[in-house]
């Protein structure tokens, strides 16, 4: 990625800005004078960007591709082959996102106690496993089994990543690389059109159809990557082998100064789950994030059947499939600069919740094949940009690792169990109009999207007033700094992010 002086130059919000607080650990670079601070710090975050993002975005892209891939299979010949019906094809579907999604709330807690560049590694190279064995499969029954280890496997990577990043990174600063991390499942549909209409033409080979070999090359690709992994992915801050001592303590000071607790160590305590649980925020969190992720599975599964019912042949559906996720791609990224540098993450959902409703809507209604390929790119623009939108603006809002892991869990767990529904939406006796999968989805990005957005943004904005006013003081009444501290998001001085 770029990490130029454009993507580290510390801006100031002119939203919010939050209150300093006690910071416990020293600055290494105290007495210096600003400008040379400034330089260090963008050295320092550039070394941070290239460890960090490329490896880890590629994991990513690997791991949406294997996930998705079934959908190019399926106009390859896969359900034919297998003798599935629809509804069994869309039980294939399903299977996965129920073991992905239950699996999924304790991985970061996981993630912490057995740390990443073990963990990480470890769930790539069995996930890789799974995907070969797609390949191989030769009823109904082994495909089915293959994608329930694959979502178990899969689990631990998206919530403990986006977990991950946030231990590393400022607020203002994460959602940028956040973004630029989940550009990898757009471009992972744009390489999967691709790559999949290439494979094809291997069809016969070693006596396998050309949609055995998506899954088998695939899944090989990604057990090498698992191994490269375990050199390639690193701990926490704290014991990161790739910064020396001085930066070490450089990433814990400006996290710690950040109002961020994940710059310490913590033991795992259940009062952190509790406090999840009893947070508000949780619970709206895994609303919006259900409004577009559920929307998100519904287009990558089905994009190309839905463009090769556009009346287009099955390798002219799979590059057709390129252009939207490209433009999805772009705008992610593009979006999570602009919500790093005004902080207006809500109204960043709001405005590209409403292009996705409107790209729906034209698959929905129009009648003509390029009026509603047009719709895809809309509904590509409106659902990519804000899955890592929203899952920035928690983690922004979320205090304390453990409570941010188990918060970020429950979301991201029960956002993806809306697969399930995403999975039976879209039915062969519906084509080639598809109009309950598109109207589906075109309520999720409404009511629950659009609609937990401007309800979010609303009580955010009226609870950090009461925090400017002075009505939350009463929490630090009688309290030591250590115990203030340990307050997290509800302390009267965090002021969230909106």
């Amino acid at each position: 990625m770029s990490a130029g002086s454009d993507l580290e130059k510390p801006v100031e919000s002119p939203v919010e800005k939050p209150v300093a607080t006690n910071v416990t650990i020293e600055d290494p670079d105290e007495g210096l004078d600003p400008a040379e601070k400034a330089r260090i710090e963008r050295r320092l975050l550039w070394k941070l960007d290239l460890r960090l993002i490329p490896w880890l975005s590629l994991l990513y892209l690997a791991a949406f591709l294997d996930r998705t891939n079934i959908g190019n299979a399926k106009i390859e010949g896969l359900q034919e082959h297998l003798g599935m019906t629809n509804t069994q094809y869309n039980n294939s579907l399903t299977i996965f996102f129920i073991s992905y999604s239950v699996f999924e709330p304790v991985t970061n807690v996981m993630l912490k106690r057995f740390r990443p560049r073990i963990f990480i590694p470890i769930i790539i190279i069995l996930w890789g496993i799974c995907m070969t064995t797609m390949g191989l499969v030769h009823n109904y029954s082994g495909l089915m089994a293959a994608r329930w280890f694959l979502g178990l496997a899969e689990a631990g990577l998206f919530p403990g990543v986006s977990y991950y990043l946030s231990c590393w990174y400022k607020r203002r600063e994460f959602g940028i690389r956040m973004a630029i991390f989940f550009s990898a499942a757009a471009l992972a549909g744009s390489f999967g059109g691709l790559l999949a209409a290439a494979i094809a033409n291997m069809d016969g080979i070693g006596g396998k159809a050309g949609w055995c070999w998506i899954f088998i090359l695939e899944g090989l690709a990604t057990i090498v990557l698992g191994v490269m992994s375990f050199w390639l992915v690193y701990d926490f801050p704290d014991t990161a082998t790739f910064l020396s001592e001085i930066d070490r303590k450089r990433v814990l000071y400006r996290l710690a100064a950040d109002q961020q607790s994940s710059a310490e160590h913590e033991e795992w305590k259940m009062s952190y789950l509790w406090a999840s649980l009893k947070d508000w925020k949780t619970y709206l969190a895994a609303i919006i994030y259900m409004g577009t992720d559920g929307s998100l599975y519904a287009f990558s599964l089905f994009v190309p059947t839905i463009i090769n019912e556009l009346g287009y042949t099955s390798t002219k559906a799979q590059l057709l499939s390129v252009p939207p996720y490209a433009l999805a791609a772009i705008l992610t990224v593009f979006i999570g600069w602009v919500a790093d540098r005004t902080r207006a993450r809500g109204i960043c959902n709001i405005v590209m919740a409403t292009i996705g409703a409107v790209g729906f809507a034209m698959l929905l209604g129009a009648k003509t094949a390029g009026t509603r390929y047009a719709g895809t790119f809309l509904g590509a623009a409106g659902i990519y940009p804000t899955i890592s939108n929203s899952i920035t603006w928690t983690s922004n809002n979320v205090e304390g690792v453990y409570k941010r892991g188990v918060t970020l869990g429950i979301m991201i767990g029960w956002g993806n169990l809306n697969g399930i529904v995403s999975s039976n939406i879209y039915r062969g006796k519906d084509a080639p109009n598809f109009y309950p999968g598109h109207g589906t989805v075109l309520g999720y990005l409404t009511v629950f999207l659009l609609g937990g957005s401007i309800l979010q943004t609303i009580l955010l904005r009226i609870e950090n007033r009461k925090r400017r006013r002075g009505e939350r003081d009463y929490r630090i009444q009688g309290l030591t700094p250590s115990q203030i501290d340990l307050l997290g998001d509800q302390r009267p001085d965090f002021i969230y992010t909106t």
